[in-house]
Order: C-alpha cells, then structure tokens, then sequence
C-alpha cells in the first residue's frame, strides 16, 4: 500500500516546505490538483460538493500542474508527484506530452499523470476546445500521449487528430502511467482499456465496491487483467489501519489522504506547522504501522 498526501488551493509559498516534510515522513506521492480559470458567470453543477456549488474556487490559488511538479521534484529526491486530475480535453495533446515527459524527465521519473474530464463547459470556452465528442477526444489523446512518450518515430491519424510522423527528446526512461479518473461508466471503461490505473475521487464510500467490480470485469473483457493496473482512492477506510488493509485486499494500490477540507468557501487558516503536524501525525499511526 502506499500513501498520498493531498492539499488544494493553499499559499503556494507552502508547496516546497510541504513536500520536503512529507517525503521524511513517509508519503509516497503528493496530489497535484488542476484548475484553469474560475469564470464569473455559470450555472453548472460541480458534481463533488452536496449542494453542487463551485464558489469555494473563486480567488483560490491554484498553479498549473506541470510547472508545480518540476518546482517540487528539485526540492525532493523519492517523491511521486500525481496529477489529480488534469483536465486532458481541455488542451492540445501533443503539448500535454511534451510538458509531461519534460516534468518527468526533471523529476527522474516521478510523474503520474492523472486524467479526466472536466465537469464544466466554460473550461472548454476559454481554451477554444469543442464540449461534444470530449470523451471521445480524450480517448485518443491518451493514445497520443503515450505514444509521443516512448521518444520513437510516432504518428497518428484519428477521428478528431492527425499528427505527421514526430519525435520528442527528452523522453523518461520510463513510461509516464496514465491513470483516468471519474465514476462515471465511460470513465471506468476508458480506464480498463487504455489506462494504467484508475484514480477513485470520493463521494459516497458505498459505491467504490461497484466500481472496483466493474473495472475487474471490463478489464477482463479488454484482455488487460493480467496488466499492471494502479488503484488510487479517497475513503473513509484510507484513515486507519485495519481500513487501509481492506482497502488492499480489495486491490487498492494507493490511498489518498488529505487534512483538511478545501471545497469551502473558507479560506485555508492551516499554518505550515499545523499540515505538517497532522501529515506526521498520520504518518505515526498509520502509515508505517501499514507499511510494517
């Protein structure tokens, strides 16, 4: 099992600090989160808050992903950093991989790239990318981004892009993985299908069973189960021992842990010391006891 540490919308001066404390302590990947632009009208729904409200966004920091991961990967020497989730239909997917293989080559392979859709249409308005066909977009994206990510001769022709015969220096020596998040049932099969890994985003903890199950037999039906396959989860389960060893014996890979709530309207009060307090905290109690 292994453990991510996961803050949104905090006082970039924190990142560095952060990261340094929470590798010593054990973790082993910190969750960077994606969000481009809050825009001043809208009535779409988010579909993570109770009420679906999107205000706690407004005037909250929010740094683009693959510029953060570079800045922390310098400061760090073990820490995998994983997006969650970057919002791939919203970009170009030959400059998603050019920054991905270049954040992964910075950090020595130490990048997992999380991906999904984005929930809200005014995304697509400012980046002038089409709302309909996203899901089908996305798929070939990934296939794009993969490709372009072996540094080899690659060229693809597809419903929505065509891309000459190209190459990309520098490259990891390793692929990227590609995790696809989302609960939704094109996202589950996208994620047995083309994706190394699926990332769980919370909500009612009841419905992970189902997901898993259904990811098991779609994995099945793709001729992918005997691939390696990453879980990652945001669960109740994830914050206690005998929780996090159900977690694995039901397949899951990684828990994602965080200490604070950052989808109010509230601005974060958390003092350095504080997150690292409670990041150590659980550290003690947990996630060494897990590691044994």
């Amino acid at each position: 099992m292994r453990f991510s540490y996961a803050d949104a919308m905090i006082d970039p001066a924190l990142y560095m600090p952060l990261a340094r404390a929470v590798e010593d302590a054990g973790y082993d990947s910190f969750v960077v989160p994606d969000s481009i632009a809050y825009p001043r009208e809208s009535d779409t729904q988010y579909p993570y808050t109770e009420d679906g409200g999107r205000e706690f966004l407004e005037d909250k920091p929010m740094l683009e992903p693959f510029t953060l991961v570079a800045a922390l990967g310098a400061v760090t020497e073990r820490l995998r950093f994983t997006t969650f989730v970057l919002k791939l239909p919203v970009r170009l997917p030959v400059m998603v991989a050019k920054e991905a293989t270049s954040a992964a080559v910075l950090t020595r392979g130490r990048l997992a790239l999380g991906v999904g859709l984005s929930p809200w249409p005014e995304d697509y308005v400012v980046t002038d990318q089409a709302w309909r066909h996203r899901g089908r977009r996305m798929d070939e994206m990934i296939e794009i981004v993969r490709g372009l990510g072996t540094g080899d001769w690659f060229e693809y022709h597809g419903e929505f892009y065509d891309i000459p015969a190209v190459k990309m220096c520098p490259v990891p020596d390793d692929p990227v993985p590609i995790l696809v998040g989302g609960h939704a049932a094109g996202a589950l099969r996208r994620a047995a299908r083309l994706g190394d890994g699926w990332m769980h985003a919370g909500g009612d903890p009841g419905e992970l069973d189902a997901c898993l199950e259904t990811l098991s037999v779609l994995r099945a039906d793709y001729g992918r189960d005997k691939d390696p396959f990453e879980i990652h989860v945001i669960h109740a389960d994830g914050f206690s021992v005998d929780g996090c060893r159900r977690l694995e014996d039901r397949g899951v890979t990684d828990v994602i842990v965080g200490f604070r709530n950052p989808y109010t309207g509230e601005p974060d009060t958390q003092t350095l010391q504080d997150k690292i307090d409670l990041a150590n905290a659980f550290a003690e109690h947990v996630v060494w006891k897990v590691k044994g």
